[in-house]
């Protein structure tokens, strides 16, 4: 999966212009039951940010089509958990990932709405959540509210790093440059300053011996 990240991060730097769809797909994979648990995104949408914090690609549109991969992703999830029912939890893929399905039907069992709302900021637990709402008769309006509310800040809140680093080193150069041009341009007023001053000394040398008492 890690060599998935790395190919979309250089396609992603190569063809800026597909970046939209490939933050989407990568966002619903990350939403989807179980392949959210494999497919980690975080790196890349770290390098997404970074590109959006350069000017090198739009926000809006990078943040729209995240957030529909996002909600269509958990919704996906959901309606396996309502069409498969509870026994989706006890498949035979999970069988490594049984810690992880545990910790999602308590978490749910729990909080409910607040699990769906909060849920997908939880690391491995993220594409579990959903589909354990499902499992469990989340009725589907309230399921959908937490879904787009979750959604709305995940995806600007995974962007924000590499945003601001970006926006961070950006200012730094532009700092070392301000402080380099300010350097050449009191060199520059000094310089100046020197050359009248020394002018102004020789005009009132050759003042005084001009006014000098002949002997």
């Amino acid at each position: 999966m890690q060599g998935l990240i790395d190919q979309s991060i250089q396609f992603i730097e190569r063809h800026q212009e597909w970046a939209g769809l490939v933050v989407f797909l990568m966002a619903l994979g990350e939403s989807l039951f179980l392949i959210g648990i494999l497919l980690p995104a975080t790196v890349l949408l770290f390098v997404v940010g970074g590109l959006v914090g350069n000017g090198s690609l739009p926000w809006a549109e990078v943040v729209c089509w995240g957030f529909l991969g996002a909600v269509i992703g958990d919704a996906l999830s959901y309606w396996l958990g309502c069409w498969v029912g509870p026994k989706v939890l006890r498949w035979r893929y999970l069988k490594s990932h049984r810690k992880h399905v545990a910790r999602a039907r308590l978490f749910f069992y729990r909080y409910g709405f607040l699990a769906v709302l909060i849920g997908r900021f939880l690391g491995p637990v993220r594409s579990l959540i959903p589909t354990v709402a499902g499992a469990m008769g989340m009725p589907q309006a309230r399921f959908q509210l937490a879904n787009i509310l979750s959604a709305a800040a995940w995806m600007p809140a995974l962007l924000a790093p590499g945003y601001l680093a970006a926006i961070s080193m950006d200012a730094a150069k532009h700092a070392q440059h301000s402080t380099i041009y300010s350097a050449i341009a009191l060199c520059i007023i000094a310089t100046v300053i020197w050359v009248v001053i020394k002018q102004k000394r020789a005009v009132q040398a050759r003042r005084k011996i001009s006014h000098r008492p002949m002997r």
